[in-house]
Parts: structure tokens; sequence; C-alpha cells
């Protein structure tokens, strides 16, 4: 007899345990948890024909961007088809199914679309609305991620066992879409609903980093420390915001304690932590300070994943960390594969590497050899397509940032200052980045300004 799922939707399997497990597994991938991967193996455990988590699997290990990963996810797809041959499947069961073969097809924007028609036969379904929002958050649709979930918000009241985490998605979707003032108000009412809410609490940091508002940020995430205290390796993302909030108020020894005791305590080397130590790390670096050997580590484990092939924002930040310890050989390695990549053409994310990966990679190579003007060039190149490579404003940032700084160390004053100018409009509200970059302008502007009066000035004496 089918079990009902904790949505009201039937599940094909017998095993009231199992049933249990997927519920526990989907609850855990709702709200970022350590103990997801266990609850959904349980599942698999208790009823081996579990289909759709099978399903989940294949598609859990691609939301995680890893080489060795792909393959399991082939075997999980296999796997899906051997089981509804031997015991059919529902619409729901096929639609999950066709989506994970759509990804591994190296179209996950088809799959995001597949699983789009899933929450139009079974609205209420969040597993799935959770799904297409990370897939489109990789690929850097903000508004698709925000038409997804408007579409079917209806269907989440209060009573719904998701409420707080569909509201926490939507409030990140606003965020991410310019609406910063709704974003804030979706995202506290998220982390009222569901204290342990973490995708909800993010939502409302990133609008605090986009407003400049350090102090309510910090007030923020060091209020709410239980709010992740579950979490799997996204507690390292949310320390990494405090960071930041930390470093826009100049306060660099609390950046670095920071650094060492949470945002890379741990040396993992999934590329969402390698991200996080090294868009830090080139940040400091950007203000001048000297963060000693701590590249290292991080080159270390992207030498190893130059070939993963997988996601353009994880090779960007590679790039990053492999560049910062200068390890020549891996960074030509990389380049050669973004190259490559770009050149193929028939994936999804071949597209990306082509618009943006390819000219933004060879411009964090110029930048850290000092050829200002080419890292400028290449940065502003692939900038109107830089939010394809997935991630949010605040993560992409350490772009922008390396871009202006390149511009102003190149001598293009002008340039730097039309960034600065569209960065503030478009994230609404100066931060320390912006008035620090400002201040020297006015200084260099004003330098040229006297220099070119002196000039005219001898030229005028007879």
């Amino acid at each position: 007899m089918p079990q009902p799922d904790l949505f009201g939707y039937d599940l094909a399997v017998g095993d009231r345990a199992a049933s249990l497990a997927w519920n526990r597994t989907v609850l855990g991938f709702l709200t970022h948890s350590a103990d997801a991967a266990d609850h959904l193996q349980q599942a698999i455990s208790r009823e081996p024909d579990f289909l759709l988590a099978t399903v989940a699997r294949g598609l859990f290990c691609l939301l995680l961007g890893r080489r060795e990963l792909v393959e399991t996810a082939r075997d999980a797809h296999r796997m899906a088809l051997s089981q509804r041959q031997r015991n059919g499947a529902g619409l729901r069961e096929t639609l999950y199914l066709d989506s994970l073969g759509l990804w591994l097809q190296g179209r996950p924007l088809a799959a995001a679309a597949c699983l789009e028609d899933v929450l139009t036969a079974f609205p209420a379904d969040a597993l799935a609305l959770k799904l297409v929002h990370a897939i489109r958050f990789m690929m850097g649709d903000a508004k698709g991620m925000r038409l997804s979930i408007e579409r079917v918000l209806p269907h989440y009241g209060e009573d719904h066992p998701a409420h707080g985490y569909v509201l926490g998605c939507h409030a990140f979707a606003l965020e991410e879409t310019g609406d910063l003032a709704a974003a804030e108000a979706v995202g506290r009412r998220a982390v009222a609903h569901s204290p342990d809410d973490a995708w909800g609490i993010h939502a409302v940091a990133h609008v605090y980093e986009m407003r400049g508002e350090r102090e309510h940020g910090i007030a923020w995430l060091t209020g709410r420390p239980q709010g992740w205290a579950h979490c799997n390796n996204f507690r390292y993302h949310m320390w990494w915001h405090l960071a930041l909030m930390h470093l826009d108020r100049g306060e660099i020894d609390e950046v670095l304690a920071l650094y060492d005791s949470r945002v890379r305590h741990e040396h993992t080397d999934d590329y969402r932590d390698i991200s996080n130590g090294a868009s830090l790390l080139a940040r400091l670096e950007i203000e001048g300070v000297d963060v000693g050997e701590r590249w290292h580590e991080l080159a270390e484990l992207s030498a190893g994943r130059t070939e993963d092939d997988c996601l353009v924002f994880a090779d960007l930040h590679y790039m990053l960390s492999l560049v910062g310890d200068r390890r020549e050989e891996a960074v030509e390695k990389l380049l050669r594969q973004l190259k490559q990549r770009g050149a193929r053409g028939q994936s999804d994310m071949d597209t990306v590497t082509a618009s943006a990966g390819v000219q933004s990679a060879e411009a964090l190579h110029a930048y850290q050899h000092g050829n200002y003007g080419a890292a400028f060039r290449g940065l502003a190149a692939a900038r109107p397509n830089l939010q394809q490579v997935g991630g949010s404003h605040a993560q992409r940032d350490v772009f922008e940032q390396i871009m202006i700084e390149a511009a102003m160390r190149a001598g293009l004053l002008d340039d730097a200052r039309t960034l600065l100018d569209e960065r503030l409009e478009r994230r609404g509200g100066r931060d320390g980045f912006a008035s620090r970059r400002l201040a020297m302008l006015a200084v260099a502007l004003n330098d040229a300004g006297n220099s070119l009066a002196e000039r005219v000035s001898v030229s005028m004496v007879p």
C-alpha cells in the first residue's frame, strides 16, 4: 500500500520506515542539514526499489559539482530506469527521472524545466521546488528562481510543512532580482516561522551585504547561530558572510580569525568551501593585506580539480586559488580545459564557458601577473554574461572588485569610476570597498588635475 509523503502525495513504497526516512531526507535537504544523506541511505536500504529516492541520489550528486560523482549519478539513473522497467512509475517519478537524464546530458536548465512540470502537477512538492531553485541558482538564473517560486507560492500556506523554507527561497530570489526591501521582510517571516531555515537567514544576510549595512548584518548572523548549527558545509558559507561584514568594517584581525577558525577550519575540497576561502583571500589582498601561506592549501586542492569539467563558478575560484599561490602549471592546465570546453559547445556549461569563463579565467591570471590593463579588458568583456556562471551577487562581486582594482592600477580612472557608480546603483548602498575606492579615485583625479594644471602653467611661461 502506498505511503503518503509529508506533502500528502503518494510514495510508491510499502515500508513505513522507508517513507519516514524519505520525509526526513526532504526536510534535511530543505534545511541544509548534515544528516540528509544518512536519511536518504536509510530510505533506500529499507526499500531498495524506491525509485524517487534513487533519482534524488543522482540529482544530489550532480548538485555537488564533482567530476567523480557524475558517474555515481549515472549509476543512479541506470538503476532508476531498471526500477521503472520492473515496477512501473507514476507521472511524478517519471518527471523526476527525466530531469536527471536531461542533466546528465549536460542540460541542467532543461532539467529544471522538467522539475517545473512536477510542480505543475504536484504544486506542493517542496523537494521539486528546492531542486529547481538550486539548479537555477547554479546557472545564474535569478529571474527563473523567482518565477518558479511565485508560480506555486499560494500552495504553501502556514499549514504546509515547508512553509518557512519556501519563504526563505522566495526571499533569496527576491534579493537576487533586486527587490531588497521585500527580500528582508519575507526572509524575516521565514525565519520567524522556521528558526532552522538557514537559507532564510542567509537571504537576509545577503540583503545587508548588498546595502552595505554591516552592523545590521553582524547582529543578524551572530544573533542566530543555532539557525545553521545543524547544517552541512553550508555553515562555512554563513561564517564567510560574517567575515565579509567584518572586512567591510576594516577589522582584518577578526576576518583572519574567522577564516582560520571557521571558514577554512576544515580543509575540504568541496568547490563551495574553496570558493568561500579563495574569494575572501582575494578581497583581503585587494585591501593590501598579507594573507601569508593561506593560499597554499587552497591551491593544493584546486590543482586536483582542474579537470572537473562541471561548473564555471567552481573553475573560476580554482583559478583564484592557483594564481594566488603562483601555480603556473596548474593554471595552464585549467586554462586549456576551459578553452576546450568552450570550443566544444555541447552543453549548457560549454556555452557559459565560452561566453564568460575563458575570458574571466585569463583575466584573473593577467591580474596576478600585474597585467592590469589586460585583466580589466578581459573581465569587462565577460561582465555582460558573468551572471551565467552562477552563484550570488555577493559571490560574483569578487570579480567586480578585481575588475575595478585592475582599472585603477592600470590608470583607467574614468572606467573605474563608471564601474563603481554602476555597482553602487545595483547594490542599493555604499559598502566599505566602494567608499575606500571612491576616496582613492578622488585623490588620484585631483592629483591628475593638478599635474595637468602645472603642465599648462609651465607651457604658458614665456
